[in-house]
């Protein structure tokens, strides 16, 4: 099992997306790092349900959302790519999915999690403190 997490983790990946952003003077929109945030795990249902890996589901769906919200061209692009690579980051070339990926993993309170007992991380990958 892994964590279930709601909306409150969509925002937790958004803040720590954006601090990251200032600290490393990344200069990405806000706009794009909480568009990637609010829409990464939109499809995580899927997964439950019928086992599609909710990073290719959830770019597919939020090329229309985000279409529908203004991103257009290379943004929305980018925000597909991000959406697609956040659970598992195939290149270090691309700086704006790497920051999407560091900020999901970073915002995993593993701590609080009352599924940690039988959690299918293994104890190494689980976040034991708050970092951000």
């Amino acid at each position: 099992m892994f964590c279930k997490h709601d909306l409150n983790h969509s925002i937790d990946v958004a803040r720590i997306a954006y601090i990251l952003n200032l600290e490393d003077q990344l200069d990405y929109d806000k706009e794009l790092i909480y568009a990637v945030a609010l829409l990464h795990d939109i499809t995580k249902w899927r997964q439950y349900e019928d086992g599609t890996p909710h990073n290719i589901s959830a770019a597919e769906v939020s090329d229309i959302i985000l279409g529908s919200c203004g991103f257009h061209g290379k943004e929305k692009e980018m925000c597909k790519n991000a959406i697609s690579k956040h659970r598992k980051l195939e290149s270090e070339n691309d700086s704006f999915a790497e920051l999407m990926y560091k900020a999901d993993k970073l915002s995993r309170f593993c701590f609080f999690c009352k599924a940690k007992n039988i959690c299918n991380w293994s104890p190494e990958k689980m976040n034991k403190n708050l970092i951000y």
